[in-house]
């Protein structure tokens, strides 16, 4: 599913035209991406968190030549599933 397909989908089971319904999701994105440039987590209940890890400085390898280089430490988004989503997910078909 991409985005059109989700705000399409998102239109049907809301009764939104589809422009609010791009609009909705464009807000819920931006303020996922404010919350956790933060440093904050995000609570889905239901679905799962969205929280920010961090990353140290590591020696790595360059598949080609096998030279080691250093990467760099970083944040990384980390998300765990809920209860729900993985009962939904692992439920039989």
């Amino acid at each position: 599913m991409n985005k059109s397909e989700l705000v399409a989908a998102i239109a049907t089971d809301t009764d939104l035209s589809k422009a609010d319904a791009a609009r909705a999701l464009d807000s819920v994105l931006e303020n996922l991406t404010r919350t956790l440039a933060r440093g904050e987590s995000v609570q889905l209940s239901g679905f799962g968190n969205l929280s920010v890890a961090s990353r140290a400085e590591r020696v790595g390898r360059n598949p080609s030549t096998g030279e080691q280089l250093t990467i760099k430490a970083s944040k990384a988004v980390k998300f765990t599933a809920g209860k729900a989503l993985k009962d939904a997910v692992n439920a039989p078909a």
